[in-house]
């Protein structure tokens, strides 16, 4: 079954210059494609729409901090079973708890700045893609 995902490239990916890397490693995914793709500096309301379930969190202050630390990309992925490949593909949040071959067990350093955003279920793609992409929606 075909499905979008939204897929962010952290202010961390994009300052490290890793944005070709990781939307070449989604590309060359054999049925995946980019449906829509756009730089920008994500603004507070943007954030805490996104991150809404972390209200409340220790993390949560520091992860709008980061996310609006400087520009982001975002993406929607489409393709069979594409939300759940490309959060395998992202690998687990801990560089180190994640394989080689992921993008964050290859490119990433530390947990909090983790270089990318994949939905992790149905609900959540439909939820965020409008956040994101209303005019695809």
């Amino acid at each position: 079954m075909s499905q979008r995902t939204l897929v962010l490239l952290k202010p961390d990916a994009v300052s490290r210059g890793l944005i070709g890397e990781i939307v070449g490693r989604i590309e060359r995914k054999a049925g995946w494609t980019i449906a829509a793709l756009e730089l920008r500096t994500l603004d507070r309301a943007t954030l805490q729409a996104h991150y809404a379930e972390h209200v409340g969190r220790p993390f949560y202050e520091p992860l709008l901090e980061f996310m609006s630390s400087g520009p982001s990309v975002a993406l929607v992925v489409e393709g069979e079973r594409v939300i759940e490949g490309v959060r395998a593909l992202a690998g687990p949040t801990d560089p180190i708890a994640a394989p080689p071959g992921s993008i964050r067990g290859d490119l990433g350093t530390v947990v909090r700045e983790n270089l990318i955003h994949a939905s992790d279920s149905p609900e959540s793609a439909e939820r965020e893609l409008k956040i994101f992409f209303p005019e695809l929606v």
